[in-house]
């Protein structure tokens, strides 16, 4: 195989696709929990002091962290209220006691905790449920008068015992929308998410019978149901991804399609009784990734294998991140009889990455905080999770161009060797910190592919390494500052002995060269390449397909001098869309940079 071809495959299988690697060379994959808000099951303690809601919130953090989670998912809108400062819903009766009121002394939870978990090298996503207005009508309390059902009786469906916001009118369906939307700009997330409180798992009746005679326009009622949904669905991905198209976009449904799918399934159909027909989703790439509720153990008529296999197969190149019940594995929170094993979500964890799945969500974080959950935490921090990871690349959305890091030193505490830098850009939402054990100095381009190599993710500027052994080769750091989507910078790099080092100009440290940008990507009628050159050398520069096939060439034994370069390349009509490679070939050496051509 020719070195081109071994270069890009590595490229492309590192990308953390390839779920058969073992543990210990995972470098992306997808670590999730929900925090749950509503009736306080994870998080606050109702009507506590601030002081005391933020501690508590510091150590859920704390706890993820350490059982190994690279996202959090923060529940803001339970009953179409706010875990946040918001003009257009009222503070939630789950912070304070009383639904309406500000905490005193004035914090705002969402902003608190995406500082926080970005500290602790972590993604926050904010998780609301779209439709739910009151949980319970029977049971429940006074409602603020910014309250949607205050606001707006008109958009009230009743269901049993509660009530929504009837999604067949359209006016509710935009005003959640305009919510979503509220919080997409004003807050610094990583991602917005949703589970499945659309129409209720009780089923329906004739109780949205007015609505469907004013806007059913000649569909079926069930086909009209759905439609109403798949309409959210992709209204709301336009709008927030118009304003921040970096977003990650996720949904968590009901962990069965249509019962009788896959063969050997049975139970509640969530296509045709809640309406979330999440395979019309996927065709129409209208979502980003797709989190279904897989709560059940290997076996039986809910088998979480057939589940999430089929559930794979669905995907339609986007990326799937099965809920796992790990509440279920904790017996403070699940009867004796539907009690797992203690092995039994270690094992779903190992299934995913057996099969090529890029990660898991755990509901909920209490357990790996509150609870013991018959050692769960305990087997992610020591083996399943004990490497730390990156979130997957989603090759379909844009990476940014980070800024390396700055003035990387080195000195030797008592903790162990004390890493600080520098960060020059705002785009870094936290820095990745990499090792290696060398007598030579290391190709960073090869040892960043290496999940071996990432030691730890972190969003302080200074890292105490504390588990270097003080016999064998010396140690070699590299730091690179993390934006959206897990885009890397290039590496600020330093050797163990070294006071300081000057951050590489390529993704090779011996190397002085490096391509800094290609935009836009994705790019359709015209690429553009920034590459930067430390002496006079001889370039070539040109544009592969994903077999190592060259199908464009700018630049070819051209000798250009030390500097800063920017060059440009037009696709022919006949270069299809897909992934294509930018390699840049400076004395015998390279460097290549992946790029997704657009439709």
């Amino acid at each position: 195989m020719n070195r081109i071809l071994v270069i890009i495959l590595a490229l492309f299988c590192f990308l953390g696709y390839l779920s058969a690697q073992s543990p210990s060379t995972l470098k992306y994959e997808f670590r999730g929990a929900w925090i749950s808000t509503v009736i306080n099951l994870d998080w606050p303690t109702r009507g506590a002091s601030t002081a005391v809601q933020q501690a508590e919130l510091l150590k859920l953090l704390d706890d993820l962290k350490r059982s190994g989670m690279n996202v959090v998912f923060f529940q803001v809108r339970s009953e179409s209220d706010a875990m946040y400062a918001s003009k257009l819903e009222p503070w939630s009766y789950y912070l304070s006691g009383i639904q309406g009121k500000a905490p005193a002394p004035f914090w705002d939870p969402l902003a608190f905790v995406i500082q926080e978990a970005h500290k602790r090298g972590m993604e926050l996503h904010a998780w609301f449920n779209p439709f739910r207005a009151i949980r319970s009508v029977n049971s429940t309390y006074p409602k603020d008068s910014l309250h949607v059902s205050v606001k707006h009786p008109e958009w009230m469906l009743p269901v049993k015992n509660f009530l929504l916001l009837d999604p067949g009118v359209p006016d509710a369906r935009h005003y959640i929308i305009q919510v979503c939307v509220d919080l997409a700009t004003r807050y610094d997330l990583d991602g917005i998410h949703y589970d499945d409180y659309f129409y209720p798992y009780e089923g329906m009746a004739n109780e949205d019978a007015a609505t469907f005679a004013r806007y059913g326009a000649g569909m079926s009622l069930n086909a009209w149901r759905e439609d109403n949904v798949n309409r959210f669905v992709k209204d709301l991905g336009q709008a927030i991804l118009q304003k921040k198209p970096q977003l990650k976009y996720g949904i968590s449904p009901f962990g069965i399609w249509r019962s009788g799918v896959p063969a050997g399934i049975s139970g509640l159909s969530g296509a045709d009784v809640t309406y979330g027909n999440a395979v019309v989703w996927l065709e129409n790439k209208w979502i980003d990734y797709l989190a279904p509720q897989l709560y059940w153990k290997f076996g039986g008529a809910q088998d979480f294998a057939k589940l999430a296999l089929w559930w794979k197969s669905q995907m339609n190149g986007r990326h799937l991140y099965p809920g796992i019940a790990s509440y279920r594995a904790e017996p403070t929170m699940i009867s004796a009889s539907g009690l797992f094993s203690p092995a039994e979500i270690p094992n779903q964890i190992d299934f995913t990455r057996q099969n090529g799945i890029p990660g898991v969500i755990h509901f909920r974080a209490a357990n790996f905080s509150k609870v013991s959950t018959q050692g769960l935490s305990d087997s992610l921090r020591n083996r399943l999770y004990r490497r730390p990871a990156l979130p997957p690349v989603m090759e379909w959305k844009n990476v940014e161009v980070v800024e390396a890091p700055q003035d990387l030193k080195r000195r030797i505490v008592r903790q162990g060797t004390e890493l600080s830098w520098r960060s020059v850009d705002s785009c870094a939402r936290y820095f990745a910190i990499y090792r290696v054990q060398s007598a030579r100095q290391p190709v960073w381009a090869d040892a960043m592919l290496d999940g071996k190599s990432l030691l730890a993710v972190s969003g302080e500027r200074i890292f105490i390494d504390s588990t270097a052994r003080a016999i064998g080769d010396p140690y070699w750091y590299a730091v690179t500052g993390v934006g959206y989507n897990s885009s890397e910078s290039l590496p600020a790099t330093i050797r163990e002995t070294t006071a300081v080092a000057e951050p590489t100009a390529s993704m090779h440290s011996n190397r002085d060269f490096g391509i800094t940008n290609a935009y836009p990507n994705p790019f359709k009628d015209e690429l553009h390449v920034h590459y930067v050159l430390g002496s006079k050398s001889r370039v070539n520069l040109r544009i592969l397909n994903a077999l190592g096939q060259e199908i464009g060439r700018i630049y070819w034994h051209d000798r250009q001098p030390e500097g800063k370069y920017e060059a440009s390349w037009q696709p022919p009509a006949r270069i299809e869309a897909g992934i294509y490679y930018v390699m840049l070939e400076v004395n015998r050496e390279r460097v290549v940079r992946k790029v997704v051509k657009a439709d």
